[in-house]
């Protein structure tokens, strides 16, 4: 780029220099031209006046009439003006100056010779103005005159042609350079085709590079992703797992202990109800906090891992859990559920699904009615559940909101998809597709 860019700024320098160069010696050479045709011009001109004041002389030695001496005289005045002209084109050129300085001599000459035959004329001294006119003195001035004048205007020819010539010269030297200048315009041309070639060929080569890289990275996070994918699949089945032996030993060791103390206690308080009324008292209160505690921990053993899907199916499993919600947290929920066929991990993320969502409507609603429903479709189900809270704006849903996160990929583990709307003032709406297969 940078030989190329030098290369046209030294053809454009070489170019203006040539233009310049041809121009100056064009109006030089047109400036001789021109001189030399008002040298030839005037030479001409009095060679014509000259002529003129020699007829209008003749003529009146002839005739004798006045009216010859009209054109005579008026030659004779423009003589002395044309030559005032040739003495100031030719003071720059010694040469041609000398040849004028004889020239002017010799029309000197020949006007005095006129001049003197005009006045003998006009004093009508016949035998002198014919004797003057016989002679060859006339004739040998005004032969000289004409070869003064041949000699002058060939010079003129001469810087005429020397002018042409410097014109053909600047002209030759125009076409050579413009053809140096296309020359080098197409050398620059084809050092920039080179030049952008490189340069396409660059960025082919890093956008081949940067494409191979973003191949490369989409690969390791598309591993990743599965890899991430993985162990949160792993992690939800570990948890699983974990409430499913969380939920065995609460309802087998603590189930028992609460069960045998209550049993305990109804001993105690048949034996001491009729003797000791206080402590029968006393032992009621002890047996509904048993009540208590045993119902407690069946709602948690039931939330670790519901029974009911086992025993009763997918259906009644949520039925009981939307009535079990609304009971503990006042909200009024309606359920179209029907029912469908599918295998127990498939029942389980349903179930999942619907009690994080009721779970959030609790927390972050502020609702006051939701809805649930489970449709059975030909090769997928569908699950929706929907309140009529404060909703929210889906934007304003951060990284850290790991529930609709871990409802999302458990769906998303599943085959299916999740989608959530919701706005601000509209309740939200969490809506899965998931594929019977699963």
């Amino acid at each position: 780029m940078a030989v190329s860019l030098f290369l046209a700024v030294l053809a454009a320098a070489l170019m203006i220099s040539i233009n310049e160069v041809s121009f100056n010696q064009s109006m030089a050479a047109a400036a001789n031209i021109e001189e030399g045709q008002q040298t030839r011009r005037a030479i001409n001109k009095l060679l014509q006046q000259v002529l003129d004041a020699e007829t209008g002389q003749r003529g009146f030695l002839l005739t004798a009439d006045p009216r010859y001496l009209e054109p005579y005289n008026t030659a004779t005045a423009e003589i002395d003006q044309t030559l005032d002209v040739l003495r100031q084109q030719f003071t720059p050129y010694p040469d041609q100056l000398a040849e004028f300085g004889i020239l002017a001599r010799h029309v000197s000459s020949k006007l005095a010779e006129m001049d003197l035959s005009v006045r003998m004329r006009k004093e009508s001294n016949e035998d002198a103005w014919k004797f003057v006119l016989t002679t060859d003195i006339g004739k040998e001035h005004m032969d000289a005159i004409r070869e003064e004048t041949t000699k002058l205007g060939a010079g003129s020819v001469s810087k005429m042609e020397l002018g042409h010539a410097q014109i053909r010269k600047t002209l030759q030297l125009s076409r050579i350079g413009i053809a140096t200048m296309a020359l080098a315009g197409l050398l620059v041309f084809y050092m920039y085709l080179l030049q952008t070639k490189a340069v396409l060929a660059s960025d082919q080569r890093e956008q081949e590079s940067l494409q191979r890289e973003r191949d490369m990275l989409e690969s390791q996070v598309r591993e990743r992703t599965a890899d991430l994918a993985k162990l949160a699949t792993h992690l939800q089945n570990v948890r699983e797992d974990e409430r499913g032996h969380l939920a065995r030993e609460l309802h087998d060791e603590l189930g028992s202990l609460l069960t045998a103390a209550k049993l305990d206690v109804a001993r105690l308080k048949s034996r001491l109800a009729d003797s000791q009324p206080e402590a029968a008292e006393r032992l009621a209160h002890l047996t509904s906090t048993l009540n208590s505690g045993i119902a407690l921990a069946r709602r948690i053993v039931e939330d670790l891992r519901p029974s009911a899907l086992s025993h009763l199916g997918l259906a009644a499993s949520l039925e009981i859990l939307a009535r079990e919600f609304a009971e503990r947290s006042g909200l009024s929920i309606t359920t179209d559920i029907e029912s469908v066929d599918l295998s127990g991990s498939a029942q389980l993320t349903v179930y999942r699904l619907v009690q994080e969502s009721l779970t959030n409507i609790g927390k972050y609603a502020n609702a006051s009615q939701a809805e649930i429903s489970l449709h059975d479709f030909d090769g997928y189900i569908t699950v929706e559940v929907k309140d009529n809270g404060q909703g929210f704006e889906l934007e304003s849903v951060g990284p850290t909101s790991h529930g609709l996160a871990g409802m999302s990929h458990r769906v998303e583990a599943a085959g299916g998809r999740l989608t959530v709307a919701s706005t601000e003032g509209s309740g939200t709406q969490i809506l899965a597709v998931l594929p019977k297969t699963i």
